[in-house]
């Protein structure tokens, strides 16, 4: 059965791997990228949603979000990660913005799920911006979304804790009070985060792989890696990359290859944990408990990582003989 979704992101180097991912595989109906500050500007990461839908004739929509955080001062594009525009070594030219939807993206997500009641699903893989600011005008989108995957957070399952500080993952510190709101608004959320997305790995051999048999998709995705693995490898010593972004849209395409864990979640909102994101788990009563009355929300803590990594391979080489 086909599903819905609308990526939320701010299209870098993995977001590409996710959006073709989510655009090649046969049982996703991509049917917008919202586009929201992160590792590129607002400005370049939109004009890279757009050169990705020209470059695959892709027929998503896109839509313009936020181009700073809700409260918190911007820490400004990940460049050491991403490059200066979002593609590495790659630069996009000027794409025609007349062909970005009017509207701004927190009312092009309220709509789509107005219109189109339980069937989308939102993959948000970058600050969550746009979505606390579709909660803060629309609350009722709660009961309109299928399901709400986050790329985001760690929880110190399987030693991972954060890659922009000791405690913090990128996308929940660079705007924690997005974050917070987002989990504790009264929809399903799975969090997808470091604690699973650092399991995976896309080895050097198996990028160049894809360049060889996934067709234009997979030399595209080896072209823009080349500067995503030099930081990998310059930094964190690694001859590869960690498969954050894409392992979104693996769980919509096969939840299966997760296992899940219950318990409402906060964010930290200040200070020198600033971004970090704890989850409840048990059922102790405490006389003060910022968890108590927060939904309970589904964090990943396993994965199959070989049969993810099968699963984004096949996906591609099939959508490259296409």
């Amino acid at each position: 059965m086909t599903q819905k979704i609308i990526i939320d992101t701010d299209p870098g180097i993995d977001d590409a791997m996710a959006i073709l991912f989510a655009e090649a595989h046969p049982d996703i109906e991509l049917l917008a990228l919202t586009t929201v500050f992160g590792n590129a500007t607002i400005e370049n990461g939109t004009n890279n949603a757009l050169y990705l839908k020209q470059k695959f004739n892709c027929n998503y929509d896109v839509a313009q979000g936020a181009d700073k955080p809700l409260t918190r001062p911007p820490v400004g594009p990940t460049v050491i990660v991403h490059g200066e525009t979002g593609f590495g070594h790659l630069h996009a030219g000027p794409m025609d913005l007349d062909k970005v939807d009017a509207r701004p993206a927190y009312q092009y997500i309220i709509d789509q799920l107005k219109a189109h009641p339980g069937e989308i699903t939102l993959v948000a893989v970058g600050p969550l911006t746009n979505l606390s600011l579709a909660l803060q005008a629309e609350p009722q989108i709660t009961q309109w979304v299928k399901q709400v995957v986050i790329m985001g957070g760690a929880f110190g399952e399987n030693g991972h804790r954060g890659n922009v500080t000791p405690f913090a993952e990128a996308n929940i510190h660079d705007d924690p009070h997005a974050a917070d709101s987002v989990f504790t608004a009264d929809w399903p959320v799975i969090i997808i985060g470091l604690d699973v997305t650092e399991e995976s790995f896309f080895s050097a051999d198996y990028l160049e792989q894809l360049k060889d048999d996934a067709g234009e998709a997979g030399r595209f995705l080896h072209e823009v890696s080349r500067y995503y693995l030099e930081f990998y490898s310059d930094k964190l010593g690694l001859a590869g990359c960690h498969v954050h972004d894409p392992s979104a849209v693996a769980y919509v395409i096969n939840p299966a290859l997760f296992t899940l864990r219950n318990g409402p979640v906060r964010v930290v909102l200040d200070g020198c944990a600033e971004g970090m994101t704890l989850q409840k788990t048990d059922t102790r009563l405490h006389g003060h408990d910022e968890w108590e009355h927060a939904p309970k929300q589904q964090v990943a803590i396993q994965v199959n990582d070989t049969a993810l990594l099968e699963l984004y391979r096949h996906t591609l080489v099939e959508y490259g003989k296409s």
